[in-house]
C-alpha cells in the first residue's frame, strides 16, 4: 500500500471513530436538554438525531471500507465492500441527510410563514431520491452520465435550500442570524464545489468513455457485476480523484448532520404590519 493511500485511509477511519463519538455526545446532550424544550421541539430534534445516526454510521462504514463504484475498486477484499453493499449504505445515508434538511426547512417555513420554504422542503427528498436513481444507473451501467445528473440534482437542491433560507433572513431573530449565515456559507461553498469540480469531473469521465467507444452494461449485467467483481487497489493513482470529495463527505458533511439536532428554535419578527381591510362601499 502506498504511503499516501495508507495515510488517507487511516485518517478516514480516525475521523469516522471521532464522528461516532461526537454523535453519542450529541444524543446524550439532547436528552439532558429535554426538560428545557417543548414537546414539539424535542420531538423534532430527536428525529434529527435518529436521522443523523443513519448518516453518521453509514459514513463510518464507508470510511472503513471505501469503494470506487464505477471501476469496481475497493480497499479491502470482502463481500461487505462489494459495490452493491456500499451503494445501498450510501443511499440510506443520503436519504437520511436529505430528510434532515427537509425537516429543518419545514420547521423554519412554518414559523416564518414562508411559502417558498414549504415548497422547497416538500420537493427536497423527492429530488434526492431521483438523484439516487441516477447514481444507481451509473453504478450498474458504469456510465458516468448518471453521476452528472445526480450531482447536478444535489447542487440544485442545495441552491433551493439556500435561496429559501435567504428569503427569511430579514425577518429572522438577530440571535439566529449567525446560524443562518453559517448554513448559507457552507451551502454556497458546497454549490461552488459541485458545479466547479464534481459535475465537470464526472462529465469529463463520461466524455472520455464516449471517445474511447466504451460499451456500457445493462442494468441486469451491472447488478451481477457489482455484486461479484471487486478490484483491490492500494495505488494512489487509482484513488487520488476520489480523495477530496470523500474526505469532505465523511467529515464536514457528517459534522453538519450532527449539528442539525441542536439548531435553536426558529424565531421571526413580522416585517410588515397586518392591515385591516377597508370596505370602500361603506366609506
Amino acid at each position: 500500500m502506498s504511503s499516501n493511500v495508507l495515510f488517507w485511509w487511516l485518517s478516514l477511519c480516525a475521523v469516522s471513530a471521532l464522528n461516532v463519538f461526537a454523535w453519542s455526545l450529541s444524543a446524550a446532550a439532547l436528552k439532558r436538554r429535554k426538560p428545557a424544550l417543548t414537546r414539539e421541539v424535542y420531538a423534532a430534534r430527536r428525529l434529527q438525531v435518529l436521522l443523523s445516526a443513519g448518516y453518521v454510521f453509514s459514513c463510518a462504514f464507508r470510511s472503513v471500507l471505501p469503494v470506487f463504484d464505477v471501476p469496481r475498486i475497493v480497499m479491502v477484499d470482502t463481500w461487505l465492500a462489494s459495490i452493491i453493499v456500499g451503494r445501498s449504505v450510501a443511499t440510506i445515508a443520503e436519504l437520511c441527510f436529505a430528510m434532515q434538511w427537509a425537516l429543518l426547512l419545514r420547521e423554519l417555513s412554518r414559523e416564518a410563514d414562508s411559502s417558498l420554504g414549504r415548497a422547497t422542503s416538500t420537493a427536497m427528498v423527492p429530488l434526492i431520491a431521483l438523484a439516487e436513481v441516477c447514481s444507481w444507473y451509473s453504478v450498474l451501467t458504469t456510465s458516468n452520465l448518471g453521476h452528472v445528473f445526480e450531482e447536478t440534482l444535489w447542487a440544485v437542491s442545495a441552491t433551493m435550500l439556500i435561496v429559501s433560507l435567504a428569503s427569511v433572513w430579514p425577518r429572522s431573530n438577530a440571535r439566529l442570524r449567525p446560524v443562518l449565515a453559517i448554513i448559507c456559507a457552507a451551502g454556497v461553498a458546497y454549490i461552488g464545489f459541485m458545479f466547479l469540480v464534481d459535475v465537470p469531473m464526472y462529465f469529463s469521465r463520461w466524455l472520455a468513455d464516449e471517445s474511447a467507444g466504451r460499451q456500457y452494461m445493462t442494468i441486469a449485467q451491472g447488478a451481477l457485476d457489482a455484486m461479484e467483481r471487486r478490484t483491490v487497489s492500494h495505488r494512489w493513482e487509482d484513488w487520488k480523484d476520489e480523495v477530496v470529495w470523500m474526505s469532505l463527505y465523511f467529515s464536514a458533511a457528517v459534522w453538519l448532520s450532527i449539528a442539525l439536532a441542536h439548531v435553536p428554535k426558529w424565531e421571526f419578527v413580522q416585517s410588515r404590519k397586518k392591515c385591516r381591510p377597508v370596505n370602500l362601499l361603506q366609506s
